[in-house]
């Protein structure tokens, strides 16, 4: 392993961008939020960062994966459950979770208390389409037809197994 190829020839730039930590998040939604930190456009496709609250009512993905991109998890607080393709295990603050392209995971809070996650997408994939659309199902605003929600899903590169 090396390091990539130069991306940058410049001598430095003011590039950096600094979110504070009570920035509000860009989508409340039932029980929690979703705060987008990096998206796939802001970081040129490299990578997409999200921090994922929620709240102590059960909720959760079931177990799925992705062709095009890996995820990782970090818990920031609380405890969640994470699923590895064979079983589910408790995670708690400060474990991470890395699942490659294909990889069989979920994630659910049936703790009773709120948790907090980092979730990492490589490359940056368009993720907030997709959790927008959960927000809309999970409030009543769009309710899919069985076809529809296999076509959104297949959209956003979740595959549920």
């Amino acid at each position: 392993m090396s390091y990539p190829a130069p991306k940058y020839f410049g001598t430095g730039e003011a590039t950096a961008r600094f979110r504070r930590a009570d920035t509000p998040p860009e989508l409340p939604r039932p029980g929690g939020a979703a705060s987008y930190l990096a998206t796939g456009a802001s970081t040129g496709g490299r990578f997409g960062l999200y921090r994922w609250d929620m709240g102590p009512d059960p909720a959760g993905a079931n177990p799925h994966y992705h062709r095009t991109f890996s995820e990782s998890f970090v818990v920031l607080s609380g405890t969640v459950q994470l699923y590895d393709g064979k079983d589910w295990f408790d995670a708690n603050s400060g474990d991470f979770d890395y699942v490659p392209e294909g990889g069989v995971h979920g994630f659910r809070n049936e703790s009773g208390n709120p948790v907090a996650l980092l979730i990492l997408f490589a490359p940056g994939a368009p993720r907030e389409a997709y959790f927008e659309g959960l927000v809309e199902m999970a409030e009543g605003r769009w309710q899919p037809s069985p076809e529809e929600l296999q076509a959104f899903l297949e959209e956003h590169d979740n595959i549920y197994v």
